[in-house]
């Protein structure tokens, strides 16, 4: 495809106005194939031997476990929106396809994808799994001294939790929980009654949760064997269902609506409605069905029928079921050859001359780089917070986090003698259960808990303490983040964490604060940029100021760094910026409407994704504004939903050491990555960065810097930053 100027001018001043959204493809990637593009580079990296094997494997489960997310959020919603358009069928989207045509269009690349999975997995796992000597078995390749293992493990573990059912008039199909794990299985009467052969029937069992999906077993030199807990159960399930002829049996699963659908007239709180629709939610209209490619027609016909789908609905899987419990085979298998080499982070160290962290916070700010440096400094800080009789009161915000985690219990111990407030965010997705339980805990720890401005997720990531200290002053500490306050998946997700005590920052993280816990209206929050109240339209403002630098031929570019980027506004002052001679890199992990290289439109514009060892989180976003450069990092994409429709906080960086860090170690780095980097294509395709000189991996660059290396990057950075 060609988009000229004139025709990308004509075609954005259109979609601006809204009134030719036939056009918008001209402009922009829909959104739900651009996430599509993003799994298929996780799967490519399940694909790549330079791997090591067993973390090819992970990435394999991953992209199960992002794809389940997919459909029961993304194709739930244009289901729902197919059903409540009937009135206006022909309505179409920013790609210009009404909501049958792009769900037929995503159920023929769905259909694709996970046929690439499993190809993935029959073709280059599994062999590549044996010539290590680790084996997925089904049951007729077990030895008998393996047999006698698994047989030993069902009837203690596994019979008494199972509840077989038979459909008939007197036993309706059972409830299928979201996402659960099936066996189909088409019976008949051995016994005739009144002489009469009965017709063939559906039975189903349930594999019980509590169980683990894959099931060690002994083996002899040095083998390690496995068997899948569902193949276990069909192996068995003549004993469950005495007096049937199996006529045939067959693992599947369905995947459910997982979209909370509240109205706030309706709650008497924010919790009694989420409780509310997680119960919803739970029994949620199927939204597709997986079933093992072995299945004859007529259990699928079955199963189809029951669960009300369409056939492009159905995906018969060359394999397990259920890719996302692979991840336990990376658990169960001890092979640490197999793995990534352990990395140590940098633990964060104080000054010579300073006492504690306030002491100092006081001297400096602090940027840590998760997870090169160590998270045990953020949770330290709170837990100081906690522990330190001259602070006075605590305030923290709660998106994710883990049920062991040190900051909860700093919370909790703190809520005994100090002034404590918790904002917790109960629409958290998939973390609704937990974060209740946790709010209820932290309530009964005497907390003060709130849940936010209702409409707005609570989504940045900020604590503030105040202290008396020695010096008799009041001063306020504050951690401002892009990531959870989540221990477990700060070892493995990017993010970046400001440790302060800047009088104007931590004002303005308690005018945050303020805003959450009674939506009062302060005269400015700067220097934070906050949404929904300024971020949209400063984050607009900082890209044209950067295109008037432009052409008056002053410094002018820009660096972001973001997971997603599918804000319309923005990609369209990105565009307008680009023409004005500003040049622009993007790194953007997941999705992205922006179409880089379009002579006229976009030429001056470069995205790259990565995707390798750690989950790429952290948002960067730098300006040379003219000469007098300026660093945020924060917590929100640009995406509309983050711009608009969440509270969310980004920040400056202002210290030059810190500045510089960003810019020349991290931001850098990621620009020079040729080894796990993904360059997007003008026509929506990725392709591997070209190797031109020695292959750099900015993850293992960061991993070395945090280890004490003196390495220097490529030159790559755009010379007017």
């Amino acid at each position: 495809m060609t988009v000229t100027k004139k025709t990308a001018t004509k075609t954005s001043k259109r979609v601006a106005t809204g009134k030719s959204p036939e056009h918008a493809e001209n402009l922009f990637f829909n959104r739900d194939e651009s996430w599509l593009k993003f799994n298929e580079r996780v799967l490519e990296e399940a694909n790549d031997p330079t791997n090591p094997l067993m973390e090819r494997v992970k990435f394999l489960a991953i992209t199960a476990s992002n794809l389940d997310e997919f459909v029961e959020i993304r194709v739930a919603g244009i289901l729902q929106r197919i059903e409540d358009s009937y009135s206006q069928p022909h309505q179409l989207d920013e790609g210009g396809l009404t909501a049958q045509q792009r769900l037929d269009r995503l159920s023929q690349q769905i259909a694709s994808f996970v046929e690439a999975q499993y190809r993935c997995w029959n073709e280059s796992l599994l062999p590549a799994m044996a010539a290590e000597k680790i084996r997925v078995l089904r049951w007729s390749e077990l030895s008998e001294q393996a047999r006698h293992q698994a047989l030993e493990f069902y009837a203690s573990e596994v019979d008494p939790l199972l509840t077989p059912v038979t459909i008939d008039p007197s036993h309706p199909f059972p409830h299928v929980l979201n996402k659960a794990l099936c066996i189909a299985l088409l019976l008949k009467r051995k016994r005739r009654t009144n002489g009469k052969q009965v017709a063939s029937i559906l039975g189903v069992v349930t594999i019980p949760r509590a169980l683990p999906r894959l099931i060690p077993l002994c083996a002899d030199d040095g083998y390690s064997d496995f068997i899948l807990l569902h193949e276990l159960i069909e192996s068995q399930v003549e004993r469950m269902f005495r007096g049937y002829e199996v006529l045939s049996r067959s693992a599947f699963r369905v995947t459910r609506n997982s979209n909370l659908y509240m109205q706030e007239e309706e709650s008497r709180s924010v919790l009694e409605s989420v409780r509310s629709e997680l119960y919803n939610r739970r029994k949620g209209d199927a939204v597709r069905l997986e079933v093992e490619s072995s299945a004859t027609d007529e259990i699928v016909e079955r199963l189809r029928t029951n669960f009300e789908l369409e056939p492009k609905q159905v995906f018969r899987t060359d394999g397990p079921v259920n890719l996302s419990r692979l991840m336990n085979l990376y658990a169960e298998v001890k092979r640490p050859a197999l793995k990534y080499p352990p990395f140590g982070a940098r633990e964060f160290r104080l000054s010579a001359k300073s006492t504690d962290i306030f002491h100092e916070l006081r001297q400096r700010d602090v940027l840590l780089h998760h997870p090169f440096d160590s998270y045990a400094a953020v949770e330290g800080f709170i837990e100081a917070g906690a522990q330190d009789p001259n602070v006075i009161s605590m305030k923290q915000t709660l998106y994710r986090t883990s049920k062991d985690s040190p900051i909860f219990r700093a919370l909790i111990e703190a809520g005994q003698s100090k002034d404590v407030t918790v904002v917790v965010e109960l629409m958290a997705r998939f973390d609704e259960d937990s974060n209740i339980r946790w709010a209820r805990e932290l309530e009964e720890a005497g907390v003060g808990v709130y849940h936010g401005i209702f409409g707005f997720k609570t989504h940045c990531k900020l604590s503030l303490l105040v202290r008396r200290d020695p010096d008799g002053v009041v001063r306020r500490y504050a951690h401002l983040g892009t990531g959870n306050y989540n221990p477990v998946t700060a070892r493995f997700y990017t993010d970046v964490s400001l440790l302060t005590s800047r009088p104007d920052m931590t004002a303005a993280v308690q005018k945050v604060f303020n805003y959450l816990t009674a939506e009062t209206e302060a005269e400015s929050l700067k220097p934070l940029l906050v949404a929904p109240l300024t971020l949209a339209k400063e984050t607009l403002a900082m890209i044209e100021r950067e295109t008037a630098h432009a052409r008056a031929g002053r410094p002018a570019a820009i660096i972001a760094k973001v997971n997603g980027l599918i804000d319309p506004k923005t990609v369209e002052a990105l565009y307008a910026a680009s023409q004005a001679g500003v040049e622009i890199d993007l790194i953007v992990r997941g999705m992205c409407l922006l179409r880089p290289g379009v002579p006229g439109l976009s030429e001056r514009i470069r995205v790259r994704s990565i995707v390798g060892r750690f989950l790429e989180h952290s948002r960067i976003f730098c300006f040379a504004n003219g000469g007098h450069e300026d660093i945020y990092c924060g917590s929100a994409d640009w995406m509309p939903r983050n711009l608009l429709e969440r509270c969310e906080a980004v920040f400056p960086v202002t210290q030059p050491d810190l500045k510089r860090r960003l810019r020349e170690e991290i931001l850098a780095a990621y620009l020079a990555d040729n080894t796990k980097a993904r360059l997007l294509q003008p026509d929506g395709s990725y392709v591997r960065a070209p190797q031109s000189g020695e292959p750099f991996n900015a993850q293992e660059y960061l991993m070395r810097i945090a280890e004490g290396c003196n390495e220097k990057i490529p030159e790559v950075m755009p010379a007017t930053v």
